[in-house]
């Protein structure tokens, strides 16, 4: 056996400088990997939505916030609105507990692009608290904790998520690609209901 390593000792620098090849190869391609992982995290969008309701400056305020908690830009290509958990086409239900002196400021959320830190108010209900008594108000509390909003958005690098409103993780739901719809629940709203406007006409 060991005449034969060394008779043969091309065929042996051979095996050896294909190992070397192979092994090469790996490093190359796990550090492409890990290139491509920090990429993808320097630039991790995550979007958290909430509910409020609250008092300021002797107004009720009603409504729903996105926030960029991430460190990249979030690409929102569809927002759905729900009610117990089911994907609704308009607010019908919940406009009809409002006060009638209520007002609604609206955000168009299709192909807005949030930046890390950003939020926006898709939907803003007000009122003065002297047009709704502690019934009403009940009512509509109740009413509301039955909505929710659900997300789809993709970073710059095309990788998109869910999330929505009951998402008590913390983490999006990676998914393969967003459906962008047609229309828009929130301008929709705005343009059937005369006097609504969004926060950049109020």
């Amino acid at each position: 056996m060991w005449r034969w390593f060394t008779n043969n000792h091309q065929t042996l620098t051979g095996i050896g400088a294909m190992l070397v090849g192979i092994a090469a190869l790996f490093v190359a391609w796990d550090q492409g990997r890990v290139m491509r992982a920090q990429q993808h995290g320097a630039v991790y969008p995550i979007l958290q939505i909430d509910g409020y309701f609250s008092y300021e400056d002797d107004v009720v305020r009603l409504g729903a916030g996105v926030r960029n908690a991430g460190v990249g830009p979030a690409v929102i290509e569809r927002v759905d609105v729900l009610r117990h958990g089911e994907i609704v086409e308009d607010f019908g239900p919940l406009l009809a507990t409002l006060p009638e002196s209520a007002n609604v400021n609206w955000s168009s959320m299709l192909g807005r692009v949030l930046a890390a830190g950003d939020d926006v108010r898709p939907i803003d209900f007000n009122w003065r608290p002297a047009a709704m008594d502690d019934a009403g108000r009940d009512r509509l509390l109740a009413e509301w904790a039955t909505w929710g909003l659900r997300a789809c958005y993709c970073s710059v690098f095309d990788r998109c998520y869910v999330v929505d409103t009951n998402d008590r993780a913390g983490r999006p739901e990676p998914v393969r690609q967003c459906v962008r719809p047609t229309t828009e629940i929130f301008e929709q709203l705005g343009n059937a209901v005369p006097g609504m406007a969004s926060p950049e006409e109020s």
